[in-house]
């Protein structure tokens, strides 16, 4: 079985290479330590199973996994990640991901999974999964979860509505509405509370 992993942190994905090619049905065919690489070296390598970090520079795993769905279909796509939170976990699947696993499993936890994985089936941590049902789903509209994610490291408004192409005003009333549905006494308050729930 050929696999592509990605994970720009390079002593994890050297670690966990070494560990996975130690399995006599695993041959890692590719690694690449960003979204754009990891897109690149799979469209060149046709793994069977591409093992995707979720936060990687340029395009973050759910967007590779999104991209190689529609790019390469019979390539099976799992998400690696130390940032399990709900909202992540509903993007993914949404995405076609068929594996969500948190960083602290063991390499043969991971290899099992990946056999899960390739083989059509779906796997997803019992504990982000119980997670993501208690969450529920975001109440924020796309518009609204964008805003807050420009908001989010402390933007002014002039520059949110300026990088958005909308008026301050407009900014505003959707930043205020995300607020409101949230329970937040500000924006600021709005967006950590939505990036700790994974909304944005």
């Amino acid at each position: 079985m050929r696999v592509l992993l990605a994970d720009d942190e390079h002593l994890i994905r050297g670690a966990l290479a070494a560990l996975l090619a130690l399995e006599d049905d695993l041959a890692i065919v590719a690694e690449a330590a960003s979204g754009p690489e990891a897109l690149a070296m799979a469209r060149a390598h046709r793994p069977d199973v591409a093992v995707l970090d979720l936060q990687m520079p340029g395009v973050d795993g759910v967007r590779v996994a999104a991209e190689l769905r529609e790019s390469l279909p019979d390539c099976r796509t799992m998400i690696v990640t130390s940032h399990g939170r709900p909202g992540h976990l509903k993007r993914a699947l949404a995405a076609g991901v068929r594996g969500f696993v948190p960083k602290t499993a063991s390499a043969q936890q991971l290899a099992e999974i990946i056999r899960t994985v390739r083989d059509g089936n779906r796997y997803v941590d019992p504990e982000l999964a119980a997670d993501a049902i208690s969450a529920g789903d975001s109440p924020l509209s796309a518009r609204e979860a964008e805003l807050l994610e420009l908001a989010a490291d402390g933007a002014p408004i002039a520059e949110i509505a300026e990088r958005a192409s909308l008026t301050q005003g407009t900014v505003r009333n959707y930043l205020s509405a995300a607020a409101t549905k949230i329970g937040a006494e500000n924006r600021h308050a709005a967006a950590r509370m939505a990036r700790e729930r994974g909304w944005i």
